[in-house]
């Protein structure tokens, strides 16, 4: 049925092909099939911790023989609750291998998000970085976990890295008081008495992991994506590039528990043969020294990493011809700020312009891409290979025409199985049209040029998107509405200088209680025991009620214009 969509795109096209074919083989096996190819290259650099293809092979083998010592099965669940670490990514192809899922957990969640994560994968073990040992450790028993893989960041790095490390910022925790965790050199060694074959038939229509997005309602859902739809994107986006091969480096910002650092910054690199550059924790500050360093002819990120480029003077006159592709994602590009990357770009000696993409979690993540020799302004590219966009009139399924606003809907390969234990929240996002194919409504509303570029415009659910994070304000609400003192909330996103957006609460206190600076305290420390650090509310304002609609419900767009003016008036 492809044939009836329309698919003006494919004139800018150039030397990138218009289908693919997608083996019907797991993620683990398309990486085996690359390394089996480049042997020698490098895989991966952690801090000048360098391991080439057949190096990571080993590695995820060790890690397999582990995983089945400790009794895990084809389609168990694993958490990984890891920053870029290379013991996050060998356990992510290790239970691949295994046929197993992981399930993908942001190490700076609260508490309270952790073991949300956990009992709706039913996951049965995790592996996690001691920074969040405390948090796990204190929901253990809310859980169905046996056991805990402990690693710690230092493990990997060069031996004068890790005893620095060490000394300066590794937890001690003392494993030997507690059967149920165990520390990575350990977990390893078990899998050396596991003689058996280990390689299970998985295939491309398997739920290869787990990660969470807003979905519909707003709180978070397990979206469950396919080994198909990570090799499928892989070899998209490396189509899409039209300028990548086994030499290049990936400077790997984006986290791996984001669809954006597992998909491309590594799945799609291992994919090419090229060398994942491994960072636990980015800061602006040095982004230069990064750069100077490494020498990545990639890099993909956020808009607010290139803000942060083009504020860091430790860069002046520093020739960045190295770099041959620059991706931004993860959130709306302005054009004025594109402009000044391009112009960034062209006077560092890189003659190249940042390429935007366009994506969702619920397709791994980028599905559209600006080309390379072509730009619209104000688009945030055309679509993958196989993969189809429509525009029509949002809750229907009927196309708009070129130019007019509608909903952005995506069809292909990459597009997720569903969500998590949620067939009603899956039915309202994946719907077949009446040419056969099934849609996934994005709930972001744009429209469509003649020549097939896409323009993203807003939001239509209700998702703040800061510093490339996303924060979902009902779940917001249900922590704060869960204080004693609390009658309601409403939550939005307000602009913020270098993240975009942040949250600003609205809250309503019950009757009798008055407003002040210990109350405030109180919602505060409510919200820092309850949430991650990155989705915390940036401001608090106190209303006597919220503005309703006329069915009665809180009519946020109506906060969101009081902000907006209040903005304008600056």
């Amino acid at each position: 049925m492809r044939n009836k969509v329309k698919t003006p795109w494919y004139s800018y096209y150039d030397v990138v092909k218009k289908h693919l074919n997608y083996p019907d083989i797991s993620l683990y096996e398309l990486l085996e099939q690359t390394a089996n190819n480049h042997l020698d290259n490098i895989s991966y650099n952690y801090y000048g911790t360098k391991k080439t293809y057949k190096d990571f092979l080993k590695q995820i083998d060790d890690c397999c023989r582990s995983f089945k010592q400790l009794g895990i099965k084809h389609n168990d669940v694993v958490s990984i609750c890891m920053p870029n670490t290379p013991e996050a990514i060998i356990s992510f192809y290790a239970l691949n291998k295994i046929g197993a899922i992981a399930n993908m957990i942001h190490p700076l969640s609260a508490e309270p998000e952790i073991k949300y994560f956990v009992n709706i994968s039913k996951s049965k073990y995790i592996i996690t970085i001691d920074i969040a040992f405390n948090k796990i450790n204190h929901i253990f028993k809310e859980t169905k976990l046996k056991k805990i893989i402990l690693v710690s960041v230092g493990d990997s790095m060069p031996l004068y890295m890790k005893t620095l490390y060490q000394i300066t910022k590794g937890r001690k925790i003392k494993l030997e008081d507690n059967n149920f965790i165990i520390g990575w050199k350990s977990f390893i060694k078990l899998g050396k008495s596991y003689t058996k074959n280990i390689k299970y038939n998985f295939k491309g229509s398997d739920v290869s992991a787990i990660l969470y997005s807003g979905g519909t309602t707003g709180y978070p859902k397990g979206i469950e994506l396919t080994n198909l739809n990570f090799n499928a994107l892989a070899m998209q986006s490396f189509e899409a590039c039209a300028c990548l091969n086994e030499k290049d480096k990936v400077l790997s910002i984006m986290p791996v528990f984001h669809g954006f650092g597992l998909g491309i910054c590594i799945h799609t690199v291992q994919y090419f043969g090229g060398t994942s550059i491994l960072l636990p924790q980015f800061s602006a500050k040095t982004f230069d020294k990064l750069l100077k360093k490494y020498k990545p002819n990639v890099i993909a990120g956020v808009p607010t990493l290139y803000e942060a480029l083009l504020k860091n003077k430790n860069l002046d006159g520093y020739d960045l011809s190295f770099l041959k592709c620059v991706i931004s994602g993860g959130d709306s590009l302005s054009i004025s700020l594109k402009k000044k990357i391009d112009k960034f770009l062209k006077e560092h000696g890189a003659n190249i312009q940042v390429r935007e993409g366009y994506g969702l979690t619920e397709c791994v993540t980028g599905s559209c891409l600006t080309p390379m020799n072509y730009y619209h302004e104000g688009s945030i590219g055309i679509p993958y290979p196989d993969t189809y966009y429509k525009i029509v009139k949002p809750e229907t399924t009927t196309e708009l025409p070129y130019g007019e606003d509608g909903e952005i809907v995506i069809s292909g390969p990459s597009v997720m199985k569903g969500y998590l234990n949620d067939p009603k929240e899956t039915k309202l996002i994946l719907k077949k049209h009446s040419d056969g194919l099934i849609w996934m409504h994005t709930g972001d509303l744009g429209y469509m040029d003649k020549d097939g570029f896409i323009y993203f415009k807003q939001r239509l659910k209700r998702v703040i998107i800061s510093s490339g994070y996303c924060i979902y304000p009902q779940y917001i609400e249900n922590i704060i509405d869960s204080h004693p003192d609390v009658l309601m909330s409403c939550v939005i996103g307000i602009d913020h200088p270098y993240k975009v957006q942040v949250a600003k609460a609205f809250v309503v206190l019950k009757n009798g209680i008055i407003a002040n600076d210990e109350i405030l305290k109180s919602i505060k420390e409510h919200c820092e025991e309850n949430l991650a650090k990155y989705s915390l509310p940036f401001e608090y304002e106190f209303r006597d009620e919220l503005p309703k609609t006329l069915v009665g419900k809180i009519a946020y767009n109506e906060l969101i214009k009081e902000e907006q003016a209040k903005h304008e008036k600056k």
